[in-house]
């Protein structure tokens, strides 16, 4: 008789853990839920925020690249008409084409064009690393999650497999003292 009281206030005190378990881990996944809302909530937030970098970014090129042509386009004409007379002498003199400041001037604005340019395409494989390095990471936190459910339903398994166990031992052991007291009784 008091085995079975034993059993009925052990079975009773395991209903209030499991209980008290449950409360503590429904709190903890209304909590999860909660901040993940709060984080997909900022997601236009941090969209708008790439995209403003890289329209400022391609902006900012735009605008040295101008500032610069304009500021070179001034040197250039202030040299250009002080210089101009005495080499087109001197050319004419020796006759040499490539030494011609119309030709400096247009091998200059070349070089220019192509650094802008330059600027563009690296400005723009930085974005494309950005986006690889996203949909990297969209990948790894998919893997995470597989790999969790996974772990999961590992960890229930063994715990089921644990529970299982003690359950047939603590069965087999109470069956062996019941025969036991019976045969002293």
């Amino acid at each position: 008789m008091p085995w079975c009281l034993y059993n009925s206030m052990a079975s009773n005190k395991e209903v209030k853990n499991t209980e008290t378990i449950n409360i503590a881990l429904d709190e903890t996944k209304s909590t999860v839920k909660k901040t993940t809302d709060e984080a997909v909530k900022e997601i236009p937030r941090f969209t708008k925020a790439v995209n403003e970098y890289q329209q400022e970014t391609i902006q900012a090129t735009k605008d040295i690249a101008d500032n610069f042509l304009d500021s070179q386009k001034e040197v250039i004409h202030s040299m250009q008409s002080l210089w101009v007379p005495y080499i087109e002498n001197v050319q004419n003199s020796y006759s040499s084409y490539w030494g011609s400041p119309q030709r400096v001037t247009e091998n200059y604005a070349r070089a220019v064009s192509n650094v802008t340019d330059s600027t563009i395409v690296a400005t723009r494989l930085a974005n494309n690393v950005l986006f690889a390095t996203m949909d990297d990471w969209k990948n790894s936190i998919q893997h995470a999650r597989d790999n969790a459910k996974e772990f999961s339903r590992l960890s229930t398994n063994v715990a089921n497999t644990f529970e299982n166990a003690a359950r047939d031992n603590l069965r087999d052991f109470s069956t062996r003292e019941v025969q036991t007291h019976s045969g002293r009784q």
